[in-house]
């Protein structure tokens, strides 16, 4: 029989064999295999919780092998298997013979047992190892149901064992499948705000933007200045978004279980994900990594919205840092002698004011930034990170807000409508792609060829507003894929003029240092 445990690093960990050797000796307890401090006291808490829960501690020299041994071992799960193994070992739980079975949990002295981090990565990874059956904290049990099905059995104390071996041994493992564990109760995490863009007087031409940005997963930047409803449309872009497909739900889940932000009582996580970080923040904390390697800000939003408010507050070496990100969907962290990778296919929302000083383009506000400070300001985010950029949206002041609830004209731009609006432009593009996690932000050259045809009229405006506007490739490519958005929320098989005028709108600002001027 074959005892199991599991070593988070990255999105791939590493399944960990454990054995244990009985010889005789002095009597005591050895740890190899690069233990961390963690997992070296886990032999003083196994030996209590033995005691406590109606076991005894064999009085012979213990040598416990945790493979392979250049993978360093860390945290508390290994207390669960190493306990196993040693009571297995000893003969005094059953050994089931031809069986293999992935364990995790942390042990109190009482014998209790704790629940613990990346067990859905865990149960993934046995799965695909043909483990024969997962023994989990009661904690984690919703969790690791979501991809193990019947073969989880999940366990309060360490006494639970014996019988659950016995069970095992006589093949009567439907009797541990009870009601309670077959059928997960605990509620999907819900991250989008309840807020609704009805709630935004006006600004109906950023809100035609945010639906474009979120049909397409396009990249967008709103700048303006301070109240004009910025963050107020940003935070409210996840709402309009469809639920998650199965396979981005596993995905997005397994990440939020390896960094440990999932909730005991959590099974997938269903809805997009809307982060939002400090611009404080560390570089580790948003791209990913630190000592244990852990998921970033990008990782956490993925398959949803990452939200950078003031966005001109944060480092630009962070800045920076997302470039390849954005290109690629993954984030790769490199450590000596071991490379790590996190999904991270998010959509970038970026809000700024147009100057340090946020006064410029205020009708009646004089900005005291010289175009010295402006440049610098601007020049924070860099001209390789702003051509990634599909959408920039200036966003003006408006007069007196309306009181009286929504006014006229906007009753299209309530999240309902909007996520009606979307979801129907995502449906075409995955009968279009194939794919259910492909947008039209993502497609290459050929797609760009194959599914953005222009007529001779409109190749002939794309060339004069390319080269009248000076823009780049990347550029070019970006104007194409929103007008391909834009007829797909229109329900257009064909990209027409007026789709590509609207997109060249979204291409034009924030290319210089003379914004409200250019408008």
């Amino acid at each position: 029989m074959i005892i199991f445990s599991y070593i988070s690093g990255g999105f791939e960990g590493d399944m960990v064999k454990v054995e244990v050797d009985l010889r005789r000796g002095i009597p005591g307890m050895d740890i190899v295999g690069l233990p961390d401090s963690a997992v070296r006291e886990s032999r003083e808490r196994v030996r209590a919780a033995l005691r406590n829960s109606g076991f005894h501690v064999p009085r012979e020299r213990i040598l416990i092998n945790l493979a392979p041994a250049g993978v360093k071992k860390v945290g508390a799960a290994f207390d669960l298997p190493i306990a196993a193994a040693l009571l297995l070992a000893d003969g005094q739980l059953y050994e089931i013979p031809s069986k293999s079975l992935l364990l995790m949990g942390e042990l109190e002295l009482s014998g209790a047992i704790r629940p613990v981090h990346g067990v859905l990565a865990a149960v993934v990874s046995a799965m695909k190892g043909d483990v024969d059956f997962c023994i989990v904290p009661d904690e984690n049990r919703e969790e690791a149901q979501t991809v193990g099905g019947n073969r989880i059995i999940s366990v309060n104390h360490l006494s639970e064992l014996k019988q659950i071996f016995s069970l095992l041994l006589h093949g009567k493992q439907e009797v541990l499948l009870d009601e309670r564990t077959r059928k997960p109760k605990g509620k999907s995490r819900v991250f989008s705000t309840l807020s609704d863009f009805a709630d935004m007087s006006g600004q109906e031409h950023l809100k035609r933007a945010c639906e474009i940005a979120t049909a397409g997963r396009h990249h967008l930047l709103i700048f303006g200045p301070p109240g004009v409803g910025k963050s107020m449309a940003a935070l409210r872009c996840a709402g309009i978004l469809p639920d998650l497909r199965k396979e981005e739900s596993v995905e997005l889940t397994r990440i939020y279980s390896i960094g440990g932000q999932l909730p005991g009582d959590c099974g997938l996580i269903r809805r997009p994900p809307l982060r939002s970080p400090h611009h404080t923040a560390s570089r580790e904390g948003v791209i990913g990594g630190g000592p244990r390697v852990l998921p970033g800000e990008i990782s956490y939003a993925h398959w949803g919205i990452l939200f950078l408010d003031e966005v001109m507050e944060y480092s630009t070496s962070l800045l920076q840092s997302l470039r390849e990100p954005l290109e690629k969907g993954t984030v790769e962290i490199a450590r000596s002698g071991r490379h790590f990778w996190y999904p991270a296919r998010f959509q970038l929302i970026m809000a700024a004011n147009p100057c340090p000083c946020g006064k410029l383009g205020q009708p009646e506000a004089a900005c005291m930034c010289s175009p010295l400070e402006i440049h610098r300001y601007w020049k924070k985010l860099g001209a390789a990170l702003l051509d990634r950029i599909d959408l920039r949206i200036p966003v003006e002041i408006q007069g007196p807000s309306l009181t009286g609830g929504i006014g006229p004209g906007e009753t299209c731009y309530t999240s309902a409508a909007m996520a009606e609006r979307v979801k129907a432009a995502i449906e075409i593009q995955m009968d279009r792609f194939g794919l259910i996690s492909k947008r039209n932000a993502e497609m290459n050259t050929s797609d760009l060829r194959q599914y953005c045809g222009l007529n001779k009229r409109c190749a002939g405006e794309l060339r004069r507003e390319v080269k009248n506007l000076s823009l780049s490739t990347r550029a070019e490519y970006s104007v194409l894929r929103i007008s391909r958005t834009v007829a797909d929320l229109e329900g257009s098989t064909n990209i027409s003029l007026d789709h590509l005028l609207e997109a060249f709108q979204y291409r034009r600002f924030a290319d210089g240092d003379y914004f409200w001027n250019a408008a």
